[in-house]
This record gives structure tokens, C-alpha cells and sequence, in this order.
């Protein structure tokens, strides 16, 4: 199902209140937001919470209504959300939400009451970069491709089919995804298939892209973690099997340290675990298909692609 919070969001921005507003917004919607804010940004209490409410009302969105005045967005939703079902054989409850975020993520998965949600915030995809609204001038034609990444991850979560860590975790939780509880008790291997399961779901819903475009890199990023990919590889095999909030981040975060990120005295570049991911489960997806790889065990899914490349 489709969720556009867009009119309540123009809605706050157009009152003589905005700060109240949006919290009377926030109550509106407090499942899903309440989930966005403590996954993706800080816990919505407090002086710093106020603060960034009263960032993102001010915040000048000049851009964001020149890409809804050309962007039939709702439309694009849409039409993804039809042809996600088809490609991942969708057999679980999942809404598309377009909204308007704080500037945190550009998209993202949840799950709230057993039910998958993936968004998308607007302020990201308006081809302009914007340092008030923390917005990254991604194009909009990349929606499609971004939806269909957090689709992948949610059909994992929360498909009846689904034998793996993050589906258990998920189940364990009450139906509940949590990054930081997930990212605590995960395997690291498990995080970097799951992340490149969706990348390679992106790129087999919206073929075409720059190569880059789908790890959320820029150009010269990506060239550097190609470089390094042996080392990386080599790097990872002792904590594949591990778990730790820190694992998660040094592979698939930014703003880690480069202390953080040292493996055997090479620098991890940031979020290089998508790459891995992606290069982990290329054979599996050939072998099971898409719709199956997404819902596999992540030692499932590596042993297939280490037998089809000794084969």
C-alpha cells in the first residue's frame, strides 16, 4: 500500500505554527515516524530533537516544489510498488511511504507491528543539493531504484518464506525492526548479504544506472573499493561469523573514524560492505533467482555462490 505523508508535511510548513505543527504531525503518524527517527536519526525527545524539528521546518524548500511541480512522484510510487511484487513474488504486508524527512537517510526499511515499510524522503531526490535541508540533489529518476532496495529488504524481514537471521531477529523483536538491536546481534555476514541482495535487487528492477549509483558512492569511491576488493575480501573472513554493533558500522556505515575502520592496517572506505555484499551473492542469485536469494540464509546463499564458482 501506498503512504504519501507529502500534503501532511506541506501542511506543518504552510502553518503559522510549523514547530508545533509538526509535532502534532509526529503524533499523526507516530508508529512509522516514531520508527524513522529512532532508526535513522536520535531518539525523537529532547532539546536536540526541538532542535532539528526547528532545522527542518525553516528549512528552505524552493527545490522540493519545483521537483513535485515536474515529478509526478505518487504515480512513480506506484508503478514501483506494482512491479516490486512481481520480481520479489512479494507474499507479505508492505507500504511504500513517501515523505519528507530530517535529511537523514535518503531512504530506508522498517518494520512496525509485523508490517514492512520502505521510504523514501523527498529532500534527497530533488537534483539540487540543499545544506538546509541536508538534502543530497539526488536525481528523482533514482526512486525507483531506491524503493525497490528497501522492497528487497522488507520482503527478507517479513516474508513467511524467509529463513534467516534478520527475519528471526524481526520475530524475536515483536515484529520490530531495530538497526541498532539487529546490528548488535547479527552476523556480520548476514548485514553484508542483506545489503547486497538489495543492491542487486536495485539493479535488476532498474538496469542502467552509472555502476555506483546503486551502492549510494560517488565515482571515485567506488573505483577505490574495486582496488581494494581482494584485501577487503581477505579482511573480512575472520569476522564474517561474528557479531557487534561495531561490525556493522565499519563496513556498512558512514562517519566512522578511520581507527574504526582498520582492518590488518588496511582503511575500510566507508560503507565498502555493499560492494562486498553484492559481490557475495551474485552467484546465488543466478543459481536460486531473486525472489528465492532474497528469503535465503546468508550461509545458504554463500555456499551456493562458493560452489558455482568452483564449479
Amino acid at each position: 500500500m501506498l503512504i504519501n505523508l507529502l500534503p501532511d508535511f506541506v501542511a506543518v510548513l504552510q502553518s503559522s505554527e510549523p514547530e508545533a505543527e509538526y509535532h502534532r504531525y509526529f503524533d499523526a503518524h507516530r508508529e512509522m515516524l516514531e520508527a524513522y527517527w529512532h532508526n535513522y536519526v536520535i531518539e525523537p525527545v529532547g532539546p536536540q530533537f526541538d532542535e532539528i524539528v526547528r532545522d527542518t521546518v525553516r528549512a528552505n524548500r524552493d527545490d522540493l516544489h519545483a521537483m513535485l511541480d515536474r515529478v509526478d512522484v505518487t504515480a512513480l510510487a506506484q508503478a514501483t510498488e506494482q512491479q516490486c511484487a512481481d520480481l520479489f513474488a512479494v507474499d507479505s504486508n508492505i507500504d511504500i511511504v513517501l515523505m519528507v524527512g530530517v535529511g537523514a537517510a535518503n531512504a530506508g526499511e522498517l518494520v512496525v507491528n509485523g508490517r514492512g515499510m520502505a521510504f523514501v524522503c523527498l529532500e534527497h531526490f530533488t537534483s539540487v543539493p540543499n545544506p538546509t535541508s541536508r538534502g543530497l540533489g539526488l536525481d528523482p529518476e533514482l526512486l525507483p531504484m531506491w524503493i525497490a532496495h528497501e522492497m528487497a529488504h522488507c520482503v527478507r524481514y517479513t516474508s513467511p518464506r524467509s529463513q534467516n537471521e534478520m527475519r528471526d531477529l524481526v520475530v524475536d523483536a515483536g515484529g520490530y525492526y531495530s538497526y541498532w538491536e539487529t546490528g548488535r546481534r547479527a552476523s556480520l555476514r548476514e548485514h553484508l548479504v542483506n545489503e547486497g541482495l538489495a543492491v542487486q535487487a536495485s539493479r535488476a528492477f532498474s538496469p542502467g544506472h552509472a555502476p555506483w549509483e546503486y551502492f549510494g558512492y560517488a565515482r571515485r569511491q567506488y573505483s577505490r573499493i574495486r582496488e581494494l576488493e581482494g584485501v577487503l575480501a581477505r579482511g573480512l573472513v575472520d569476522d564474517l561469523d561474528r557479531s557487534g554493533l561495531g561490525l556493522r558500522l565499519r563496513y556498512l556505515s558512514g562517519g566512522m573514524s578511520d581507527e574504526a575502520r582498520t582492518v590488518q592496517r588496511c582503511v575500510v572506505p566507508e560503507r565498502a560492505g555493499y560492494f562486498l555484499g553484492a559481490r557475495l551473492v551474485e552467484e546465488a542469485i543466478a543459481s536460486m533467482g531473486l525472489s528465492n536469494a532474497v528469503r535465503s540464509s546468508a550461509a545458504d546463499l554463500c555456499s551456493v555462490s562458493d560452489a558455482a564458482r568452483t564449479a
